[in-house]
Parts: structure tokens; C-alpha cells; sequence
């Protein structure tokens, strides 16, 4: 029973005020600039999610952001953790402001909503938990990038069609242990 608990409850910010804003920080500035990986690493949820993934979570999530955990991350230990530490209720793809997984676990793309032209705001942030995480791979261009810049990801071809539909569309965050990179949907993705 202990162990249960601790997995819960164990595993938060141990500054919650302190963490949270240099977590924000990080979240926003990679969001800002795409292509930029940053360490992001204060939490330490149940596994299989990664030290970034929650930090994300704890820092971006409340009783009223739905929450999708996708494939393995469905988890009685998860869903403790994320209920006791944010409140955040774990809703269906369909339903969710953010969702995580990887990339295999997260698909199709189709369920998420990518907001409509009067609030393109209302759409999903998808947490793609990474194998690897590098300034490698497809070219990225646009707002907050100075020329271009590259970044691993796990399926260029269908986040460049995602890009196609800005200002709708979905925005992303790459993690893998306590590295984070983001992609938003204003960023014109070709293969590297």
C-alpha cells in the first residue's frame, strides 16, 4: 500500500513555486523558438513517462485541462500521480488539451481538435515522448527561428501537413528524460 502511495504522491515539484516558473519558462521558450531543446527535468512521475513529459504536465495542467494518456502511459500510477498533483482530468483523444505518448501510441492525429477559425486557440498539445531528442533531421523555418533550424522528429511528412493547416492545427512537445524540444504549428517543416 505504501508503495502505491508513494508512487502517487512522491515525485512533485519539491519547490512547487520555484519549479513550476523555470519550468514555464523552459516550456515557453522552446514553444518560442523551435528547434531549441532545453533540460526540463524537476518532476519524477511513475514510469513509463519521462522526467520532461511530467514536468510539462505538472506545470501546464489544472482541474479544467483534460488530459489523454495514450498507449503505455495509461496507467493506474499515472493517473494517480496526475490527479493528486494537478487535478487534470484523463479525458478521450477527442476531448483532450493535451495528450502523451509516443509517437505510434499518439496516432492517428485525426481525433485531436485543432481549434476552429473563430478560436484556434481551442486545440490539443500533444506530448510525444522521443527514443532520442536532436538538432538532427527535418528543417524547420518560420517565427522564432533565425534562418533555419533542425530537429529530430518522428514523422516530418505528417507534421508539415499539420503545419498546412495553420492557424488551426496542433502544437507539439518533444521529450525525452529531462530534454524537451517543441514544435508549433506555425513552423514550415521539410525533410532533411
Amino acid at each position: 500500500m505504501s508503495v502505491s502511495l508513494n508512487r502517487a504522491y512522491g515525485g512533485g515539484f519539491a519547490d512547487p513555486a520555484v519549479d513550476s516558473a523555470r519550468a514555464f519558462r523552459a516550456a515557453m521558450n522552446v514553444m518560442a523558438k523551435p528547434g531549441e531543446i532545453r533540460d526540463l527535468d524537476s518532476a519524477q512521475p511513475p514510469a513509463p513517462l519521462s522526467a520532461a513529459a511530467g514536468t510539462l504536465l505538472l506545470t501546464l495542467c489544472d482541474p479544467e485541462t483534460g488530459v489523454y494518456l495514450a498507449g503505455a502511459c495509461d496507467t493506474p500510477e499515472l493517473r494517480g500521480w496526475l490527479a493528486f498533483h494537478t487535478g487534470a482530468p484523463v479525458v478521450a483523444a477527442a476531448e483532450a488539451d493535451f495528450a502523451v505518448g509516443t509517437w505510434a501510441e499518439l496516432m492517428p492525429l485525426d481525433p485531436y481538435r485543432i481549434g476552429t477559425s473563430e478560436y484556434p486557440d481551442r486545440s490539443a498539445t500533444l506530448i510525444v515522448e522521443m527514443d532520442a531528442l536532436e538538432q538532427a533531421g527535418a528543417t524547420l523555418r518560420g517565427p522564432g527561428i533565425k534562418d533555419s533550424a533542425t530537429l529530430s522528429l518522428p514523422d516530418a511528412a505528417a507534421l508539415a501537413g499539420n503545419a498546412m493547416l495553420y492557424p488551426l492545427g496542433l502544437d507539439f512537445f518533444f521529450t525525452c528524460g529531462g530534454k524537451v524540444a517543441a514544435l508549433p504549428r506555425s513552423t514550415a517543416i521539410s525533410e532533411g
